[in-house]
């Protein structure tokens, strides 16, 4: 077995790509003509946005992810040549500060937001060996 997506349900899943593709500066790898699914070039590893409807088509039912609500239990973490560009330039683009970067004990310069559909996003480096 091997990790292959992570996907977000979101209210709409058009203007979260378009959110990540400014806030995240990541491009399209695919978006589904029905608008209901779309995928991110991240590597290794697909990040991909379903709408929430699509849930209950599954068969299970879920607790949507809202900027005014307290932030699901989850992350999404950028590694960045550059995390304090890469912050402003998230916050520039909708993203909501959490906390700024900073440099960590274990050799990490790290920072968060919350997307605008109040997922936690982890903006940081590469940890230093």
């Amino acid at each position: 077995m091997r990790f292959g997506y992570t996907i977000i349900y979101v209210p709409d899943v058009r203007a979260t790509l378009a959110h990540y593709q400014r806030a995240f500066g990541l491009a399209e790898r695919f978006f589904h003509e029905s608008g209901t699914y779309a995928e991110l070039e991240t590597g290794a590893t697909v990040l991909a946005f379903a709408a929430e409807d699509l849930a209950e088509l599954h068969g299970f039912a879920l607790r949507p992810n809202r900027p005014a609500d307290l932030a699901a239990g989850v992350e999404i973490a950028f590694i960045s040549a550059d995390p304090d560009h890469d912050y402003a330039r998230a916050l520039s683009n909708g993203a909501t500060a959490l906390s700024p970067p900073k440099d960590m004990p274990w050799g990490q310069r790290v920072s968060y937001v919350r997307d605008m559909n109040g997922c936690i996003v982890e903006i940081c480096s590469e940890i230093k060996g």
